[in-house]
């Protein structure tokens, strides 16, 4: 572990996703403070660039995986000259082996043994220290208190993230609530598609939610991408809602849905990104889980909000408990998020409105 004061380069490599990217900002962000002298270089993927851009004191090398193996040549290109105090290797991911070949740094630093799948190990240099059943974000503080950095957040210490948006992304989310009439009362953002179709609620129970949450004064917004399958989605939940609903899918950036995002009173989703950008602006995120353990990637400060069917999959498939198996085990079905009641999320609903005081 260094404590040196005289780290004057850093380069961060996380490519990818957008969840994994709001968890590892809470970290760069801790060791920027601890080495503000410090140059910091991210390399990152193209999507993920236009979400955390203009994120302060950070330069971002785009990594580029549509041009293939060229994407390799083109980074080397990018990073020509310079070679950094550290590198941090925070992904566990062949294509980010790959691309750390092509920085050249002082030391390499990577995940601990337990964690270094896809062959990471033989990349590294250095290790972080293991960690018992860490949540995703935990493991990248790991890099943090690696450097010397005292980053430790809990549950009850609760990491902080300074998230870059412009006064357009501002304006432009206070216009979608002044053009929907939300501005004079609480608002719910459903972003109800995950990355793959099967960890999606059933837009029926959506729909039932969005009654739900009218009934209570709320002004419901649904958010999402472009894909066919986010815009499905989206149709289908206002098919069944006997309620009106703002339908914003499609219609925004990264930024102006972060934007939105921090303007909302609640938000509910899956195990997808916008429920950890949430995150990063302070909104309490209800998140809904059925094939990933919440422990390890719920939204990292609302985990006790998370409704979830996860630890009852375990069991049923495998008979055992979270700390029986590998940590981070997934259980598999095309059906299991169907398991969660339209009942159980309106509790945690109500909840939540107790609790933060909505």
């Amino acid at each position: 572990m260094s404590t040196s004061k005289t780290l004057q380069s850093i380069c961060i490599l996380r490519l990818s996703a957008i969840g994994d990217v709001c968890h590892a900002v809470a970290a760069v962000q801790a060791i920027q403070q601890h080495y503000p002298q410090a140059k910091i270089t991210w390399i990152l993927g193209k999507v993920e660039a236009m979400l955390l851009k203009d994120l302060p004191g950070v330069e971002f090398v785009i990594f580029d995986k549509k041009l293939g193996f060229g994407a390799y040549g083109d980074l080397k290109r990018k990073l020509e000259g310079q070679q950094f105090d550290v590198l941090l290797h925070m992904q566990v991911a062949f294509r980010a082996n790959l691309a750390s070949l092509v920085i050249n740094a002082k030391r390499n630093i990577g995940f601990d043994w337990q964690r270094a799948k896809e062959l990471h190990a033989l990349f590294m240099r250095e290790r972080i220290a293991p960690q018992e059943n860490p949540h995703v974000l935990d493991g990248f503080a790991g890099f943090a208190r690696h450097l010397g950095v005292p980053f430790t957040p809990s549950k009850t210490t609760k990491p902080t993230w300074q998230m870059p948006l412009t006064a357009e992304d501002e304006a432009f989310a206070k216009a979608q609530l002044e053009a929907a009439n939300a501005t004079d009362c609480r608002t719910l953002m459903l972003c109800p598609a995950a990355s793959k179709a099967e960890r999606n609620w059933l837009p029926e129970r959506y729909a039932a939610i969005a009654d739900y949450a009218s009934s209570l004064g709320f002004r419901v917004f649904i958010c999402g991408g472009p894909t066919p399958l986010e815009r499905q989605l989206a149709d289908d939940i206002i098919h069944h809602a006997q309620s009106s609903l703002v339908n914003l899918v499609g219609k925004t950036s990264l930024k102006q849905l972060l934007a939105l995002l921090k303007q909302a009173s609640v938000v509910i989703a899956p195990d997808t990104g916008p429920a950890h950008m949430a995150v990063t602006v302070g909104t309490p995120v209800i998140g809904l889980y059925a094939h990933s353990n919440p422990d390890r990637t719920g939204p990292y400060t609302y985990r006790h909000y998370v409704v979830e069917v996860y630890h009852q999959q375990l069991a049923t498939q495998f008979g055992k408990t979270a700390a029986q198996l590998p940590w981070g085990q997934r259980v598999k079905g095309a059906h299991l998020m169907e398991q969660i009641s339209v009942e159980a999320v309106q509790q945690m609903l109500d909840q939540v409105i107790a609790k933060e005081q909505l």
